[in-house]
């Protein structure tokens, strides 16, 4: 019980450091929110300021956010009138997490069966062609990829809608696009992982008294072999949660890492602030959950 309420406090501690950098950085920068308003008369730009809370200091813009916040109020968005950055995240977030969801099993689909057979086919041709295949996976980035997939599949091809959202066919590029990597970093993993485990003391003494080796790899290496690929899932979902916000605008698509990109071009100060505060406590659970699945897995870790 003691160590559950340390990890809770040591995750308020972190979300709290995470808000107010963030609040530090966007109130720094240059620029406002309403500075396309500049032409509009003193008593308008007031009363929008007074609206907005900016016409107070910054520590008190900054204790009244961090009040509402502890209320579960994001506040109001500055770019679009008459709606809450809440309501925003609610409509973003299933959005992103389809995206994202689809994207990390994708890249543990495609990306462990190829670390099996890399790994089984260690030193070998196939061996050396797919991690050369990784290897590309992970030289590109996503937003050469994501525009590389729209002029193939979209433009050329024609097999598949260039953006927009609503349909099943919208999905696949973009999925592709925030799994690519993913995959290439997976299959590498796991490839090295399970080279690693065969060359195990307890493998090679099961080997000499007869085991096959469907046998070894099914009962005694694979799941050993699983648990850097467990340990990577969070990296994992950071690097999706963080590529999310090229490939949605890509791609067009109204997900968390659109806006988040829309409001931090806008100045938008809440609606990003309601972003990474989100996004921060979806990677603080992840995290936990990533954690308790490697202990599961090995009772080991708990000590």
């Amino acid at each position: 019980m003691t160590r559950v309420l340390a990890r809770a406090l040591e995750a308020l501690l972190t979300l709290w450091l995470l808000a107010t950098l963030c609040f530090a950085l966007l109130r720094a920068a240059p620029g406002g929110p309403f500075d396309t308003e500049k032409a509009a008369p003193p008593e308008a730009q007031a009363a929008l300021a007074a609206q907005y809370r900016l016409d107070r200091a910054l520590p008190a813009q900054y204790g009244a956010w961090l009040g509402d916040v502890a209320r579960g109020d994001l506040g109001p968005s500055f770019q679009y009138p008459d709606t809450t950055v809440n309501r925003l995240i609610a409509q973003a977030l299933p959005v992103s997490a389809l995206v994202g969801g689809l994207a990390l099993a994708l890249a543990l689909a495609v990306g462990i069966p190829v670390g099996l057979l890399a790994g089984l086919r260690g030193g070998q041709a196939t061996d050396r062609l797919l991690m050369f295949g990784a290897g590309l996976g992970l030289a590109v980035p996503k937003f050469v990829a994501a525009p590389l997939l729209i002029l193939l599949f979209a433009v050329a091809l024609q097999w598949l809608p260039a953006g927009g959202w609503g349909e099943p066919a919208n999905l696949v590029l973009p999925v592709i696009a925030l799994a690519l990597p993913n995959i290439a970093y997976c299959a590498r993993l796991m490839r090295a992982s399970l080279l690693e485990t065969l060359s195990a003391d307890y493998l090679r003494a099961a080997r000499a008294r007869g085991f096959s080796e469907t046998r070894l790899l099914v009962s005694h290496a694979l799941k050993p072999a699983l648990l850097p690929v467990i340990a990577w899932l969070s990296p994992a979902l950071i690097n999706i949660v963080t590529g999310s916000a090229v490939v949605e605008q890509v791609f067009g698509i109204p997900g968390m890492g659109r806006y988040f990109v829309q409001g931090a071009l806008n100045r938008d100060y809440t609606l990003v602030l309601g972003v990474v505060l989100v996004v921060g406590a979806l990677i603080v659970v992840i995290n936990a959950l990533v954690d308790a699945l490697r202990v599961k897995l090995d009772p080991r870790l708990a000590q």
